[in-house]
């Protein structure tokens, strides 16, 4: 992997992770056109996924104190409820992604027909959002562990995980704030529990390693691309425009499935 194939997929990492697009359909996408095999270059992967998880506590870096502070309080309150709620969200993910490894590795291996189809379904998902009527409900232990639902169906290339999780949100009468807030703080479990896993198991010789300055672009531009993208979604989601994007998710999923 060059710096240029470096820094386009960076990008797409930051920008796709956090925009209701899916950024594991981009990726498979970006391998695609870039004639790069998805297993190359773990500690890529690793560098990306980090970048992004960074971006995320910096956008949410005033709320995340909160919470820790309080957390740290030993007491049952608000800040504690929530985290457990977190908790909670990440267990279907974590169960798929423990019993079902590798059978979920076989879905990315360049498939563009069912990376675009699968966008077709974001693109579905994100266009009945627009008949859902705001609400001021709070999310629960159930709306929790449905959203971590929709969050494990995202495993799959081309379903978005910020669309699917917000939606699920959305369509359970959640508000728009705190299902955005808690959709990309939700993540933060499995991204940092996989890439825990993939540093502790990984094979990091001579044939999978990639250079110092490759390595930093791709990490620089997926942190720069996902602290913009984070702060404009949490807009976008106030003003429930989501529609564009489906959109373009259905025009990418198609192009997608007639280019394979």
């Amino acid at each position: 992997m060059d710096t240029t194939q470096a820094l386009i997929l960076g990008l797409l990492q930051g920008l796709t992770e956090f925009l209701p697009v899916s950024s594991s359909g981009h990726l498979e996408i970006g391998h695609a056109v870039l004639g790069i095999h998805s297993g190359e270059n773990l500690l890529f992967a690793v560098a990306v996924h980090m970048a992004t998880v960074l971006s995320t506590l910096v956008v949410f870096r005033k709320y995340i104190v909160v919470l820790l502070k309080d957390l740290f309080a030993f007491r049952w309150n608000e800040s504690t409820k929530y985290i457990s709620k977190l908790l909670l969200s990440a267990v279907p993910v974590l169960f798929i992604g423990m019993l079902f490894k590798e059978q979920i590795e076989m879905f990315f291996t360049g498939n563009l027909i069912l990376t675009g189809s699968m966008l077709i379904i974001t693109a579905a998902i994100l266009m009945l959002t627009g008949f859902v009527k705001h609400s001021e409900g709070k999310i629960t232990y159930a709306k929790a562990f449905l959203i971590g639902i929709a969050q494990a169906v995202a495993i799959l290339p081309g379903i978005s995980r910020s669309g699917s999780t917000i939606a699920t949100g959305l369509f359970l009468k959640t508000k728009k704030e705190d299902v955005a807030r808690f959709s990309f703080l939700m993540v933060l479990i499995p991204v940092i529990g996989a890439t825990f896993l993939d540093i502790v198991g990984g094979d990091f010789t001579s044939e999978n390693t990639i250079g110092t300055l490759p390595l930093l672009t791709g990490f620089v531009a997926a942190f720069v691309s996902g602290l913009l993208a984070c702060s404009w979604m949490i807009k976008i989601v106030k003003k429930g425009k989501l529609t564009y994007f489906a959109i373009y998710c259905l025009i990418i999923g198609l192009i997608a499935i007639f280019a394979a």
